[in-house]
């Protein structure tokens, strides 16, 4: 495959446009929740109104007098049914609870019964109507209730991964620095909102169970359902080609799938769910709350001594979601001394779960904020600082980084922003209108994974060609990332190409998230098209060395070709295919063997403010990546686009309002879960170091989708320190915390 070198990246042209794109705007993409088929039957979920207790009676009896409810399950006939575990302890649910299998409340909004109608207003008519009695028990909302109390992350999960991160003597070395920085920053829960919201549509026929439904990780819920309902796995059929956004809300079994499975089987029909925006709230995983605090100690020249960052992290009552933030933060500067301790902090909501930069955003956060307020306190210049601690070597093991452009990154970015016409003291700038004007800037890494994938591709001589691969279509991009680099190496255009992902009986589908999609899919599959055509080469007589595949393939006389290969990650066993057909997470890194691998990203940002009202806007961001080679311009630079929306959406706007008094969330919905809108993003210049990793991969390529939005939030609020003077350590920024301070 062809890849860019800096200075084609630098100049690079969008690249082939989206092999799925004319089909989206024109509306021909179809998605779970378009299922129409005949026979279809509607459900809807009802909601407990408690955070934490029991059921002591519920009445179907008015539901079920609605004309067309075929039936209303609940704890009480629904049968008894498996858990299916929870993904981060060797299951494959975003949580281990599953409603309905007990009358046991552990969250509130968590489904209780399901109605089954031939309308979905039917459904949802009845469902309003089912009356639930409950037995309410106390219940911890917030990282400061009372009986949430700190659980050591080191005692609750011993493996080596979440153990804390030390190198030196991190807190004596932090005592005895010259300048010393020690703050605390606090991170709200949020929400993914994808666009499309989770349906599900499941049908029986002759003992085999297709769903249909948006996931990131096909073959879990595969699997999860087998366990769940007694079934061979080979009798489970998911599909998944095209996901309306994922985000990490959808890596893993929902709670419902199993409800919808066993509703077609007892009906004999196919039966569709479409959850609300508010059940999504309430029902799937978000990212849960944090609060960190950061201790960093240096020497009068600027040198970074020491690094302490600790996290406390909110979990659920029956899950132990981990906490890996320090992952990053330990990496991310060469810092000789440093501890990393994380814990948890239980709380009556459904398990919290992936996010886009899940660990990785609210890391970056308090670290790069705190990193900025030691660049001040040391009277440096902050990109000047930043270059002056870049790490030569993987503080953590010594191991070389395979790659590491960080300098670059941060050179390329301060050119292209002008950061040499800033100055230093804040509220020293102003915009032409009078608005208080601040430049800012952060790092953002991300580790370089890689999961066990299997390829198949067949080209036929009409000129076509098919690849069926692990991995799921989310926008990101994948689909026409794999279908250019088929097309360049067979030779024929990208619309011949069909990509299949997200389908078991295609290939087995590992979980497609962490930026590791393009890395773990495009090797097999590039490896697959090389056998495919030394095979056809071979067998040719008199081929002239540089004939085509196709045309090889014609003179062969053969209706097609085909090949398949399987690729892991560098260091893993023979075994770990066993985990990736078993419907397991199996990815690897940031550590390898022989080197350790992230991705990085520079932003720079720059803030205006206007001085009455204090509202902050974001005009301008430039953000320079080192992600390896850049395989698909186009969506490479929709990837950094997204995620630094992204990352002004958290940094100004998003934050789920937990309600003290019932549990829950009080914004359920995008009325009042404030997102960034066109009007609030401005000009995005996005540019790519583009040296090929080589050492990773073949292809040179590390992950993208989500380093982009890592560094973002504190580059803006570090803007907004440099327009103000005020140093803010809570997201998101509110137009109060300001107004406070004007």
């Amino acid at each position: 495959m062809a890849t860019s070198t800096p200075t084609a990246a630098r100049r690079a042209r969008p690249g082939a446009e989206r092999v799925d794109a004319r089909d989206k705007v024109r509306g021909l993409t179809r998605y779970a929740a378009d299922d129409t088929r005949p026979g279809l039957l509607h459900a809807a979920l009802v909601p407990s109104r408690i955070a934490r207790g029991r059921i002591v009676r519920i009445d179907t009896a008015a539901a079920e007098r609605v004309r067309g409810v075929r039936a209303v399950l609940t704890h009480e006939n629904i049968g008894a049914f498996e858990s299916a575990g929870f993904l981060m302890a060797g299951g494959f649910g975003f949580q281990s609870f599953y409603p309905l299998r007990s009358d046991q409340i552990a969250y509130r909004g968590q489904s209780v019964a399901m109605v089954v109608a031939d309308t979905l207003e039917a459904a949802r008519e009845a469902a309003a109507r089912v009356e639930v009695a409950y037995e309410a028990a106390p219940f911890a909302a917030t990282l400061d209730a009372a009986d949430g109390a700190p659980l050591a992350q080191s005692e609750v999960l011993p493996q080596p991964m979440f153990a804390d991160r030390r190198v030196g003597d991190a807190e004596a070395a932090f005592a005895r620095s010259e300048v010393r920085v020690d703050q605390r920053y606090d991170l709200p829960p949020q929400h993914q909102n994808p666009m499309e919201i989770i349906a599900t549509v499941a049908q029986w026929q002759d003992g085999m169970l297709t769903v249909h439904e948006p996931t990131q990780n096909a073959e879990g819920v595969r699997h999860g359902l087998a366990k769940q309902l007694g079934l061979d796995p080979a009798q489970v059929r998911v599909l998944s080609p095209t996901l309306g956004g994922g985000f990490g809300q959808k890596n893993s079994l929902q709670s419902h799938t199993a409800l919808v499975a066993l509703a077609a089987r007892r009906l004999g029909r196919p039966v569709k769910l479409l959850m609300t925006r508010a059940q999504l709230f309430h029902n799937t995983s978000f990212r849960p709350a944090g609060r960190h605090r950061v201790r960093l100690g240096a020497d009068r020249e600027g040198r970074l001594i020491a690094a302490v960052h600790e996290i406390d992290q909110q979990t659920s009552r029956h899950d132990l979601f981990p906490s890996v933030g320090t992952e990053i933060t330990s990496r991310l500067y060469g810092v000789p001394h440093f501890l990393g301790r994380e814990r948890l902090v239980r709380t009556d909501v459904q398990t919290p779960g992936y996010m886009r930069a899940p660990f990785e955003h609210p890391a970056a956060f308090a670290f790069e904020s705190a990193i900025d307020e030691l660049a001040y306190a040391l009277d440096r210049d902050p990109v000047a600082f930043r270059l002056a601690n870049d790490a030569a070597a993987d503080p953590l093991t010594g191991k070389p980084f395979s790659s590491r452009h960080v300098r670059e990154c941060l050179m390329r970015g301060s050119e292209m922003f002008g950061w040499q016409r800033r100055t230093m003291a804040p509220g020293s700038m102003r915009a032409p209108d009078g608005s208080l004007l601040g430049w800012g800037v952060a790092l953002g890494i991300y580790k370089a994974a890689m999961a066990p994938a299997v390829a198949r591709v067949r080209l036929r001589a009409d000129g076509t060609a098919r690849v069926s691969v692990g991995g799921h279509e989310m926008g990101q991009g994948l689909r026409t990332a794999i279908a250019v680099a088929a097309a360049r190496a067979l030779g024929i255009g990208t619309a011949a190409v069909e990509v299949v992902l997200g389908d078991t009986a295609a290939a087995p589908q590992h979980l497609t998230a962490g930026s590791w999609g393009t890395a773990t899919a495009l090797p097999p599959v590039a490896e697959a098209i090389e056998q495919l055509v030394d095979e056809l080469r071979a067998q040719a007589d008199r081929a002239a060395p540089d004939a085509a595949p196709l045309a090889l393939l014609r003179a062969s006389g053969r209706p097609f070709a085909e090949a398949e290969s399987r690729r892991r990650a560098p260091g893993q066993p023979e075994q770990v295919y066993g985990r990736l057909t078993g419907g397991l997470p199996a990815a690897a890194g940031p550590v390898y063997p022989d080197f350790v691998a992230f991705s990085f990203i520079a932003h720079f940002v720059e803030v205006r403010i206007e001085p009455t009202t204090r509202r902050i806007r974001v005009p301008r961001v430039v953000s320079v990546a080192d992600c390896g080679a850049v395989v698909s311009p186009r969506t490479a630079r929709s990837q950094v686009e997204g995620g630094v929306v992204w990352g002004i959406g958290a940094a100004l706007r998003e934050i789920s309002e937990v309600d003290p008094r019932h549990g829950g969330f009080l914004n359920a919905d995008l009325a009042e879960y404030v997102l960034p809108v066109a009007a609030d993003i401005g000009r995005i210049e996005v540019d790519f170091v583009g040296q090929p990793d080589t050492r990773f991969n073949a292809l040179g390529a590390k992950g993208l989708g989500e380093v982009a939005m890592v560094g973002v939030a504190p580059a803006i609020v570090n803007a907004v320190f440099h327009a103000t003077g005020r140093r803010l350590r809570k997201l998101p920024v509110l137009v109060e915390d300001l107004l406070q301070a004007a």
